[in-house]
């Protein structure tokens, strides 16, 4: 039987520095001339579409402003640049490279994307610490309101790119906040919990979470974790 091995990225796989909080901030500077526009909010396990909601709401934005439709390609265009950025937070998570090798020649097994950055935004950022190429497809935040209906959304991508057809039980979803987690127990799939992002274990336990690791650097023991049923 194959496994669905769902990816998030920030926190999970790596850090970007703050690339992207501060792309997204400029970009809303420029098209609705306010700073510093994301400060205080909640960022962490949700998606893109759903924090720029948030923030227009926040900042009396119509919902019907054109400039929102145009928010994701500027945003975009100052992420290529922030990313180049040098940052002390800015790494690949401890065992992320060794994990990734281990599972692509696998026959078992089956890995993509879940996660709430666009995909355009996602692609820059793993093409930075290329990783990219590990993952065929996935599920992305474009238009998604929330995480929780992402792991039907990459189940229906996989098939589309001529992957195995999937049902929700026979996926796990390797996360770093209890969004992940909940995104993937209310479709009845395992999630697998990390705690290299805000949360810690405990966390990630009290979520739900099937298995918790302090960071993914054990590769036998995480493979153990994905193949469990």
């Amino acid at each position: 039987m194959i496994t669905l091995v769902l990816f998030d990225i920030d926190g999970t796989l790596v850090l970007t520095g703050g690339a992207g909080l501060r792309a997204m901030a400029l970009a809303f500077e420029e098209l609705f001339d306010v700073p510093d526009a994301f400060r205080g909010m909640q960022m962490a396990g949700r998606t893109d579409a759903w924090i720029l909601s948030d923030a227009a709401a926040l900042h009396g934005i119509p919902r019907d402003s054109p400039a929102l439709a145009r928010f994701p390609d500027v945003y975009l265009r100052h992420l290529a640049t922030e990313i180049e950025k040098p940052h002390p937070r800015k790494t690949v998570m401890p065992g992320v490279r060794d994990l990734l090798d281990a599972l692509a020649p696998r026959d078992d097994v089956y890995v993509a994307l879940l996660t709430g950055n666009y995909e355009a935004a996602a692609r820059v950022k793993l093409e930075h610490f290329d990783l990219w190429r590990y993952f065929p497809c996935g599920a992305f935040g474009d238009g998604a309101a929330d995480r929780n209906g992402l792991v039907p959304k990459a189940i229906a991508r996989v098939a589309a790119a001529g992957g195995p057809t999937f049902a929700a039980r026979d996926a796990v979803v390797i996360g770093d906040t209890p969004l992940d987690v909940a995104c993937a127990k209310i479709v009845s799939a395992r999630a697998v919990g990390v705690a290299t992002g805000p949360h810690g274990v405990d966390d990630l336990r009290t979520a739900g979470a099937d298995a918790v690791f302090e960071d993914l650097a054990n590769t036998v023991e995480v493979l153990t974790a994905i193949r469990r049923r």
